[in-house]
């Protein structure tokens, strides 16, 4: 008899497959998967991982590039109700050490160029991490010495039966983020959860909307599927997500297979695959893609292209109007999201007198809530407090309770998870206004000042190509609006400058007054504002201009 389905993400994944096995489903470089192929290999690897000792509920790394192999790891992970754990390929040996320590990895899929990092930390979890299996990518490393077996060997007659047995909706997924400080944390996304808060509910391409069981997932297949490309690497939940809710739809994922995001590159498979739609993270990827479209006009046929979109960090308004303008007939949009929120929703456009990154509308599971002397409640029409999600969240960060009693909190009887985000309820009172992380926050002459706001305001300027906004000691306002920025091709800038184009977009007290320009503005390995680094650049006063 066949077992029950549930909102498990590979139950609606497998009957997905059933209704369409022979579209495309994934396409990296000269790899291509139907979805027949998918689920086929996705179900021989999850035998392999069954066959090493993985058991339900034991965790397995991926250690990769952006390649098919990714997703049939997740999804083999899901077949076996293993937890899937993403690692980010940028990390460093500390970062490393910690991250494989802490996941309580067993297993890890890999791509062959990191088996003498893998090799580094190994010994310090040696005991509970025994199964390797290394991906092909022509390095000349030897995985023997990690004991690694070569990933199409692994799946090499290996059972494509489903026989893993019932599933759950609450099946975990766990997402590690590096955040903007301190070492990577693993939010605990349970499936359904994540199903609804992330994914749509697999809604996002119907017009019936989410989900009510999980057999309605076949009736929310595009009847005309669409090629949708992640342009993130997949070991970042925007990728990871996005992916999902296209093979939810029936589409065809198309994945960037660069290590870097070069505009050209981009265009070019937009081009070839025929894409329609594209999703990227804030401003660091739209400026390449901006850059190569300008310096080539009329170099691409994108008239497939449809929709632009960006979730997960800062997309400025003045990017999104240079989208605009170079791609009239695409649809653009920005939208708030994080690896413990989900995908929170879309972003009004935002009116240049307005103050704020962007408004959202209130409702049941969104809201502000703000502190009342000890007590967390939701805001009343004008007050500010922190963004905050209810509903469908994580349960929590893996083996850290006391973030988890600091970031999951209750109010008025129900769970919330607070965002960092500051916002303000707006006197209508179903409108918010939300201004960034409130722990970046600027105090400067009794003024808030929030980094992100004044961040989106320099990047109008158009030598301006890179950008993180900190506060620095100042004898008369305690603190000062300090600019980091790297400019479009060593572009001169002065502060001057960038003062007249910061105030037409925000009041004169946000507008910086000091500015240093570096080569390269600080990120962590995540891709996140390094606001620590940023300021200690500013403070060494090297890279000050006038």
């Amino acid at each position: 008899m066949p077992s029950a389905k549930h909102f498990n993400i590979a139950d609606l994944l497998e009957m997905v497959t059933d209704a369409v096995p022979d579209r495309t489903a994934l396409v990296c470089a000269e790899q291509r998967a139907t979805y027949r192929e998918l689920d086929t290999r996705a179900s021989q690897l999850a035998h392999f991982l069954r066959s090493r000792g993985v058991r339900p509920g034991q965790h397995v790394g991926l250690y990769l590039y952006n390649c098919n192999e990714y997703l049939e790891g997740v999804l083999a992970c899901f077949k076996l109700r293993a937890v899937p754990v993403n690692v980010n390929y940028r990390y460093v040996r500390d970062e490393l050490e910690y991250m494989f320590d802490n996941a309580d990895m067993v297993a890890c899929i890999h791509h062959r160029e990191f088996v003498p990092h893998i090799a580094e930390v190994h010994a310090s979890v040696a005991s509970r991490l025994h199964t390797f299996i290394s991906v092909e990518d022509g390095s000349a490393t030897d995985p023997q010495s990690i004991g690694a077996i070569e990933y199409e060997q692994a799946l090499a007659g290996q059972s494509a039966e489903r026989d893993f047995g019932e599933r759950s909706d609450d099946d975990l997924f766990i997402l590690y983020t590096g955040g903007t400080t301190g070492m990577p944390k693993g939010v605990l996304w349970p499936h359904k959860a994540i199903f609804f808060a992330a994914l749509g509910g697999g809604g996002m391409m119907s017009a019936d909307g989410p989900c009510q069981k999980p057999d309605d997932i076949v009736s929310r297949i595009s009847p005309q599927p669409i090629a949708g490309m992640p342009l993130a690497p997949l070991m970042h939940g925007a990728c990871w997500w996005y992916a999902m809710i296209q093979l939810l739809a029936g589409n065809k994922v198309v994945l960037n297979p660069h290590r870097h995001l070069i505009g050209e590159q981009v265009w070019d498979l937009v081009e070839k695959e025929q894409v329609n739609a594209v999703s990227i993270v804030g401003d660091a990827m739209a400026v390449p893609l901006l850059e190569a479209l300008e310096t080539h006009p009329g170099r691409w046929n994108l008239s497939a292209l449809f929709n632009v979109g960006s979730g997960g960090a800062v997309f400025s308004e003045a990017k999104q109007e240079r989208f605009r303008t170079l791609l009239p007939n695409v649809f653009v949009y920005n939208s708030f999201g994080s690896s413990e929120s989900g995908a929170t929703g879309p972003v009004a456009p935002r009116d240049p007198s307005a103050s704020g990154l962007g408004r959202m509308m209130q409702s049941e599971f969104l809201d502000v809530l703000v502190d009342d002397n000890g007590r967390l409640r939701r805001a009343r029409p004008g007050e500010t407090g922190i963004l905050a999600r209810s509903g469908h969240i994580p349960i929590g960060y893996y083996k850290d309770p006391e973030k988890t009693a600091k970031t999951f909190v209750e109010a008025d009887g129900k769970q919330w998870i607070l965002t960092g985000d500051a916002a303000t309820l707006e006197e209508d009172g179903s409108t918010m206004t939300v201004f960034g992380r409130g722990s970046n926050c600027i105090e400067s002459g009794g003024e808030k000042v929030f980094p992100e706001e004044v961040e989106q305001a320099i990047k109008a300027h158009p030598d301006v190509l890179d950008a993180l906004v900190v506060g620095t000691p100042d004898e008369r306002w305690g603190n000062k609006v300090t600019a980091v920025i790297a400019t479009r091709g060593n572009q001169p800038l002065t502060l001057a400058s960038l003062q007249q184009e910061a105030r037409k977009h925000i009041a004169g007290y946000k507008v910086p007054r000091e500015l240093h320009i570096v080569a390269e503005v600080p990120r962590t390995p995540s891709g996140k504002p390094n606001y620590v680094k940023a300021k200690e650049l500013a403070l060494s006063g090297s890279h000050r201009v006038a």
